[in-house]
């Protein structure tokens, strides 16, 4: 999609969640856990579906 950090916490602040740039890189990093409730936010903003998010076709191969 390409978008950075500061654009994607910015789309997700929009969407109704409060995290910040540092939040999105600490995600990327494995340093922060992603709550269902923002994995669904996460899905809408990036319009994939959820699954693709946690790599559920990776994971049947």
């Amino acid at each position: 999609m390409g978008l950075s950090q500061k654009q994607l916490a910015a789309r997700l602040q929009l969407a109704g969640l409060g995290l910040t740039q540092k939040a999105v890189s600490r995600i990327e990093t494995g340093d922060r856990v992603v709550p269902d409730y923002e994995l669904i936010v996460f899905s809408e903003v990036l319009k994939v579906p959820i699954c693709t998010l946690l790599l559920c076709e990776q994971a049947t191969n």
